[in-house]
């Protein structure tokens, strides 16, 4: 792409005024929607900032940074970014490695390989992602979510598992041998109020109701809960010490990592956005550029690297968002927060915040698609069912590979068992009665349909071993759709084999770029040189005659040349 093109590329990404007519739709409930997810996004904002050992406060500007420009700069509407779970684990070992300064580095480089990737439009690429991957993995990060509220939900501060189900299990665990059922009835509380209220009042924000209440009580009746703490008073100025170029190449790869993750859970939790609201429509490549402009603004105030996170996302969608002025209002009212409302914020208990999520989760999941999913076909359901599996048990990076991997196998099946290669007979009208006889008694035809590829290569070489007693066969290649490598090859042997039974090949119907394809690699080339290709059938035919009238009578069928048409 030349200079000119890639200035084009990245005006064409920029945001333009259309980006805000859904605005005029409902602003109240956009702005209602922000703020019900700036107080979902606060604690863990703080948790992943510590997650990741930068510290509280880089997880809560990461949150207002990176969550005002992905809503200003994204593709989607309704996507609220900032720092997520599965980030925390990629940076731990960064942190370990390189230190702060190493994490910041790394989220400027994510930034800078995100933007390159939705310049050359990697985003496009994002919708042929499977259906089955995509609830699997929703479903899986739903489970996940919960599962992480636990602790909180209990009570219990102290966890050990390296795995979000591990800790899960430790915390009930730690819980049965000192149980406090303050936190616990109060995270059912809410989350019963959310599921019942939405149900009751879709538009009213019973979430922002709940997390009222529960502070509320616990304030007047003195609950030993516990409390999110102290925030910082302010934000930081930004700066561009931590950039380290001798560090530039031991941090690239992880910077790759850091990227693929972001444009992996971005777009999908994209997806997951419009499939959860009506009439949306996300645009990836944009996507991608918004996640990079705030991967690049991130660090200079001391955030760590940001993603699209799917439980403030689908918090934002459940409570009546309609446009991107919730997302930025969220970063906004979280900016407030930090200069104004530290102190009151700071007195909300983790239990009502953990509540909030438990109902979020149970509206995340979509029963009758999972459902009908299930009882399409056996392979979708099997990689709905891995991806669900390995997102609880591993990561989403994992399950996503894993999703996918199983999924492309069994695509690359169904189509391997839709090539044919079958025997058909002889145009009759080429031909007299006698010259049919002739030709039924020693020419066979074979015809290829669909793809000549490495999973359906040794189909029609079985097939092709299965020719005996006949002097000329004729293999009709004009519905091949694709040949690759191990296709030609594979047809390359089976051509030898039947040569050296003393049978003539002739080639018919073969496309120009499969022919190209076939010469690379050197199969069939003596047939090309001794006129043994055809461009159809009928030619092949008129010389297989001419091969046959050319044999004496009394020469038998195992020493005569026998020709075969491709």
């Amino acid at each position: 792409m030349s200079t000119a093109g890639i200035r084009a590329r990245l005006f064409g990404l920029l945001p333009s005024t259309l980006d805000w007519t859904p605005v005029r739709r409902d602003p109240r409930r956009d702005l209602l929607a922000g703020l019900t997810v700036a107080i979902v996004a606060l604690p863990l904002a703080l948790a992943f900032g510590v997650s990741s050992g930068l510290g509280a406060q880089a997880g809560l500007v990461t949150a207002i940074v990176a969550g005002a420009l992905a809503a200003i700069f994204g593709g989607s509407n309704l996507q609220v970014s900032g720092p997520t779970g599965a980030m925390t684990v990629v940076l731990v070992p960064i942190v370990h490695q390189y230190g702060a300064r190493g994490v910041l580095m790394v989220g400027l480089l994510a930034g800078l390989a995100l933007i390159a990737l939705a310049v050359v439009r990697v985003g496009r690429f994002a919708q042929f992602m499977p259906t089955s991957v995509i609830e699997g993995f929703t479903s899986g990060i739903a489970v996940v979510i919960a599962l992480q509220q636990v602790p909180a939900a209990l009570g219990i501060a102290v966890v050990e598992g390296e795995h979000v189900w591990q800790v899960a299990a430790d915390a009930v665990v730690r819980y049965v041998t000192a149980p406090a059922p303050a936190p616990l009835i109060m995270a059912l509380v809410v989350a019963a109020l959310m599921l019942v209220g939405a149900r009751w009042r879709p538009g009213v924000p019973f979430s922002l109701i709940g997390v009222v209440m529960a502070t509320v009580v616990a304030e007047m009746a003195g609950l030993d809960v516990a409390r999110i703490g102290a925030l910082p008073a302010a934000l930081p100025a930004p700066s561009l010490g931590f950039v380290d170029l001798g560090a530039l190449a031991g941090l690239l790869p992880s910077a790759l990592a850091v990227a693929a993750l972001a444009a992996l859970e971005s777009l999908l939790c994209a997806s997951v956005a419009d499939a959860m609201s009506v009439g949306e429509k996300h645009d990836p490549d944009r996507e991608l550029f918004g996640q990079g402009i705030a991967n690049l603004a991130a660090p200079l105030f001391g955030g760590v690297p940001a993603t699209a996170a799917i439980a403030r996302t689908a918090v934002n969608v459940r409570s009546g968002a309609r446009s991107r002025l919730a997302a930025l209002t969220h970063a906004i009212v979280l900016a407030i927060i930090v200069f104004a409302a530290s102190g009151l914020v700071g007195r909300i208990p983790l239990a009502a915040l953990a509540g909030v999520l438990l109902a979020t989760t149970v509206r995340m999941v979509e029963v009758g698609s999972l459902r009908a999913i299930a009882r399409s076909t056996r392979g979708d359901a099997l990689v709905m069912a891995l991806t669900f599996v390995v997102t609880v048990a591993l990561d989403l990076v994992t399950a996503v590979a894993v999703g996918i991997g199983v999924a492309i196998v069994l695509a690359l099946r169904a189509v391997a068992r839709t090539v044919k290669v079958e025997q058909v007979p002889l145009e009759t009208g080429d031909h007299s009665q006698e010259e049919q006889q002739l030709l039924a008694e020693h020419i066979v035809a074979y015809r290829f349909d669909g793809p000549m590829f490495f999973a359906a290569a040794h189909r029609f070489l079985l097939e092709l071993s299965k020719v005996a007693d006949v002097r000329v066969v004729i293999l009709r290649m004009s519905r091949v759709t694709t040949i690759d490598a191990t296709g030609a090859q594979v047809l390359g042997d089976a051509i030898t084999r039947l040569e050296q039974r003393g049978i003539t090949v002739l080639l018919s119907g073969i496309k120009q770029d499969h022919f190209q394809v076939l010469a690379a690699l050197g199969v069939a080339e003596h047939l090309r040189r001794g006129g043994l290709t055809f461009s159809d059938t009928p030619a092949a035919i008129a010389r297989a005659r001419h091969l046959l009238a050319g044999d004496s009578p009394d020469q038998t069928a195992s020493s005569a040349p026998t020709t075969v048409a491709v």
